[in-house]
């Protein structure tokens, strides 16, 4: 899979995710989308710049793939998760343990259940 194909699907899902969030909250979707997405897109972009290093050092690896599940979907969920929290409680965000506990699972689910698929497909 080429590497920009599995960029946009991390993108649409955690754009999918905070207009989930926002819609389940009865907060505007589309005007107030980027302030929720802003934090998760740059903990996503954090993501793959981590899972490309990691797998430009791995010696005799093979080439890139950003659909494989480990080590780069689960690099690049972590990332997108714990620097998406951190820049929400640097932008005054909410941080509930809940949404804590929501938001790893669902995008635990997104960005790595789409690369189980991909997988399993394989």
């Amino acid at each position: 899979m080429k590497w920009f194909v599995a960029i946009a699907v991390d993108i649409v899902l955690v754009v999918v995710f905070c207009a989930i969030g926002r819609r389940s909250h009865d907060e505007a979707v589309l005007t107030g989308l980027l302030h929720t997405v802003w934090p998760f897109a740059a903990g996503l972009a954090v993501g793959w710049v981590v899972a490309v290093a990691i797998a430009r050092r791995a010696a005799g690896a093979e080439p890139f793939d950003g659909s494989r599940f480990w080590p780069t979907g689960v690099v690049i969920w972590l990332c997108t998760l714990v620097f998406g929290m951190l820049l929400r409680v640097v932008a005054g965000q909410g941080t509930a343990f809940s949404f804590i506990v929501v938001a790893t699972s669902v995008l635990a689910l997104f960005l790595l259940g789409w690369r189980g698929v991909v997988r399993a497909i394989r």
